[in-house]
């Protein structure tokens, strides 16, 4: 069973969270969430999700995809000792990466996206630039394994493509019938 990880901490975008939590349950992805610590953690929007591990007990190479939601959720994750460490490694060994909003303030962390052409909410459109990206403002922008969107009415786009990424790179079942 394909593993994926969404990185998260307080005050994340709850659909940017769910709809690939789910969408990735429903593919039969086995679907870790880490935060700074286990335990509770609450969306913007009110919604909480259990983090299943701290970020010190990740280990990225058990982890085929990740997912890094928006929200204040990649500020709050970022600032742990681990967490560019964990983001570096699925850039490095070309794993799938899905970021959307702020999520890409965690592939700065992880000083990953020096040449790397993607997008991500307008607010920090300049870190991005300053560490060396090349944003566009559209609704998803593809970089090998990079697929990066703007904001929740992006979704749709951005779940299309990673998805897309996924069974190019043989980490999807065909669906049962039935």
């Amino acid at each position: 069973m394909p593993r994926a990880l969404i990185i998260t901490g307080e005050g994340f975008e709850d659909i940017e969270l769910l709809y690939p939590y789910y969408r990735l349950l429903e593919a039969g992805f086995e679907v870790v969430i880490a935060a700074p610590s286990r335990g509770r953690v609450r969306g913007k929007h009110g919604y909480e999700v259990e983090a299943d591990q701290a970020l010190d007990e990740v280990d990225p190479a058990s982890f085929d995809v990740l997912v890094l939601p928006g929200g204040r959720g990649p500020e709050r994750a970022r600032v742990h000792p681990r967490a560019g460490e964990v983001v570096a490694h699925f850039i490095d060994s070309e794993k799938p990466v899905a970021a959307i909003c702020h999520g890409p303030q965690l592939l700065i962390t992880a000083r990953r996206v020096s040449g790397r052409r993607l997008t991500s909410y307008w607010g920090i459109r300049d870190d991005l630039v300053v560490a060396g990206a090349e944003w566009v403002d559209e609704p998803v922008v593809v970089d090998g394994n990079l697929v990066t969107a703007r904001y929740p009415p992006d979704i749709p786009f951005w779940m299309r493509e990673f998805f897309r990424l996924l069974e190019r790179r043989g980490l999807l079942k065909p669906y049962p019938e039935g």
